[in-house]
């Protein structure tokens, strides 16, 4: 379909309220102790202070050439509360894309967050508050603002693909996205985790940890 700047499709439904406040309650390591450890993105750091929650919404994606954005400030128009907007700008690092101006916006019309595989910029803004900001680097360097993008297609940012419509966690230890229907055995999957190692804490503190485990992951080693 022709497009002037920017191809620009719906957002996908928001994942329903009860799912991502239970994975409020989650941190991001659990959930990914629980799919191979081997899902989420890699490279992207947080930027913002510290929260005592993880961040969970329902992905709105973007993608832009690097440096540029034209499509990024558009694509907040496609954001609901309770969304995450999720920036594909190619792991560029020579000018930020996002900075304290549009991360405080994207704060203050409910958006959960702002992921960028890219530059920001404004960090003493974006370290002062609680508002989520991942991104791969820092520049003073601001963007351009010619386009072109799209809005809400498939998007890899740290390696980590995102579909419209997922799921993305996030805390100070990184970022994790998959689908919506994964989520309730992912919950409960990781909750019976987090019940494994509240356990295991007690044991420690008792003086009855068996570690008798490593004994076994010994013996197993080839050499």
């Amino acid at each position: 379909m022709p497009y002037k700047a920017i191809r620009k499709n719906p957002s996908a439904a928001p994942v329903a309220p009860e799912i991502l406040a239970a994975l409020r309650e989650i941190p991001v390591a659990a959930l990914s102790d629980n799919m191979h450890r081997n899902i989420g993105s890699i490279g992207l750091h947080p930027y913002h202070r510290p929260a005592a929650r993880t961040m969970a919404g329902t992905a709105v994606t973007a993608r832009s050439r690097g440096g540029d954005n034209l499509t990024y400030l558009r694509a907040l128009e496609f954001c609901r509360p309770g969304d995450v907007l999720v920036i594909d700008a190619g792991g560029d690092l020579n000018n930020a894309v996002v900075g304290g101006i549009l991360s405080f916006y994207a704060a203050h019309i409910g958006i959960l967050g702002v992921v960028v595989d890219g530059a920001i910029r404004d960090v003493a803004e974006v370290r002062a508050r609680e508002f989520p900001v991942y991104a791969r680097g820092v520049t003073h360097r601001g963007p351009y603002k010619d386009g072109p993008g799209e809005i809400n297609v498939p998007v890899s940012v740290g390696g980590m693909v995102v579909n419209p419509g997922d799921i993305v966690v996030g805390d100070q230890d990184g970022l994790m996205a998959f689908a919506p229907d994964e989520a309730e055995l992912l919950i409960e999957k990781a909750r019976a985790h987090l019940a494994t190692e509240a356990e295991t804490i007690r044991a420690m503190k008792e003086g009855r940890w068996d570690r008798a485990f490593i004994d076994v992951l010994e013996a197993r080693c080839a050499n």
